[in-house]
């Protein structure tokens, strides 16, 4: 037997909780296919299984959190020995088939039933002829007795009170359903079964009484019954009520959390990106035959960002109490909106990646986020964090820090407009950089010139991206 325990995923993470079981209990299962989804305060992710073999046990159900290390599950590997055993037992029947010959030694039980077969000889000789319509009527009732009496009779013997209720009130003993053990007939299996015969007779009995009456009653009795309809019809629920998921749970957390701890404060500067739409253009059809991956805008600003934070270091630092942490590794957080939630990995050294590497990165980390396939340790880390929310045609918008970093760039869609260059008028590529950053730590001046240079960088690109 095999305990599936609870990974460490990551140094820092010391719970989980068990979102999903991909297999039931008697269910088979492979060798590092997926066992059970878990969710942390950094990642949500697919556990494989560490053996193959069959589901024995599960532990820890769904939803519930629990330490690392916490045995959650049981395989069992020995199944495929276990399935064989069965076999030998399938074929023990045999020796049972041959049971119906003591079955023939059953004869004991008719006799309480000649009665029933010697009654219907006699009349043949000696019932006066007037009698013969009835006698034949009981016969009829009577035949199927003996059959089914047969199958009756061996589930339990029949005490005299039953046989004499059976004698006294004409009952067909193979037409009771015994409740007694072994299927055996009870004094109360027989009176249940005669208040069932005599309910439809009673009921017949009524039915023609009743028959003429029914026409005048229903008409006064009409009125009141209208009245009643108006009830008002259920109506559909107006609103649904369900349990955060856990990621949303730790969202929520993080989010209460960043406001209450940073002073949240956003400047906005207008980026023309005409040169950078150009190279695109020209260059993301080779990227995506060559690479097989899409050649967009956020690999520049990336790009852009890295560079910038190294001239301003304080932008890329963290605050620890009264102490500032000055990070000497750019490692840029990219978030990516998954179908129920928002993960941001980190994409490290971002600052030593050309273009070119780092959209590889980018669509690696968002492919992988999206199929719950990332590493813990590929979400922590992050010293600077950029939310990419032109992607979904936003314009420019406010993001929230991620903590424990400074300052996060959002980058708003590109959009061809009409603007002013040297007194004309001219259709240029323009985008707006938001950039929310700590006032405990950055003041605005600060901020306005980092996000200047980052704006200077993007719209003097100079570099080649093949």
């Amino acid at each position: 037997m095999i305990d599936v325990v609870m990974p460490q995923m990551g140094e820092s993470i010391v719970e989980g909780t068990l979102t999903k079981w991909t297999k039931k209990v008697g269910e088979r299962i492979e060798r590092d296919e997926p066992l059970f989804e878990i969710s942390t305060d950094k990642v949500d992710t697919e556990i494989p299984s560490p053996a193959s073999g069959t589901v024995a046990e599960i532990l820890v159900q769904e939803g519930q959190t629990v330490g690392i290390n916490t045995v959650v599950g049981r395989i069992d590997e020995t199944v495929g020995a276990v399935a064989a055993a069965p076999k030998p037992a399938a074929e023990a029947p045999k020796p049972a088939a041959e049971a119906p010959k003591p079955a023939a030694a059953a004869p004991p039980p008719p006799p309480p039933g000649p009665p029933a077969t010697a009654a219907p000889s006699m009349p043949e000789v000696t019932v006066p002829q007037p009698e013969l319509a009835a006698q034949a009527e009981v016969e009829e009732r009577r035949e199927p007795a003996e059959p089914v009496t047969e199958k009756r009779e061996p589930e339990g013997p029949l005490s005299p009170l039953v046989r004499r209720m059976a004698r006294e009130n004409n009952i067909d003993l193979s037409q009771v359903r015994g409740t007694g053990a072994g299927g055996r007939i009870t004094k109360q299996d027989v009176e249940g079964y005669l208040a069932q015969q005599k309910a439809p007779a009673a009921a017949a009995q009524q039915a023609p009484r009743p028959a003429a009456p029914p026409p005048p009653a229903p008409a006064p009795a009409a009125p009141p019954r209208e009245t009643l309809a108006p009830i008002a019809p259920p109506t559909a629920a107006k609103m649904r009520i369900e349990p955060m998921s856990t990621m949303r749970s730790k969202i929520a957390e993080h989010m209460v959390m960043s406001k209450r701890i940073s002073a949240h404060v956003t400047t906005v500067h207008r980026v023309d990106m005409t040169k950078i739409a150009k190279l695109r253009a020209k260059h993301k059809d080779t990227v995506q035959q060559n690479y097989g991956f899409s050649l967009t805008f956020l690999p520049f600003v990336v790009r852009a960002a890295a560079a910038t934070l190294r001239q301003f270091p304080i932008v890329n630092a963290s605050i620890d109490g009264n102490n500032i942490i000055y990070h000497n590794e750019v490692n840029i957080g990219i978030a990516v909106a998954l179908e129920n939630g928002l993960i941001v990995p980190v994409i490290r050294n971002a600052d030593e990646k050309s273009v070119l590497g780092l959209q590889r990165s980018i669509a690696d980390l968002a492919n992988r986020a999206r199929s719950r396939q990332l590493k813990p340790d590929e979400v922590a880390g992050g010293t600077f964090s950029i939310t990419n929310f032109g992607s979904f045609g936003s314009v420019f918008a406010t993001p929230v820090i991620n903590q424990p970093q400074v300052a996060i760039l959002g980058v708003g869609a590109v959009e061809k407009v009409p603007v002013v260059v040297d007194d004309a008028i001219a259709i240029r590529s323009q985008c707006f950089l938001a950039l929310t950053f700590d006032h405990r730590l950055i003041d605005g001046a600060l901020a306005d010139q980092f996000t200047g240079a980052a704006k200077k960088v993007l719209e003097g690109w100079s570099e080649e991206i093949l």
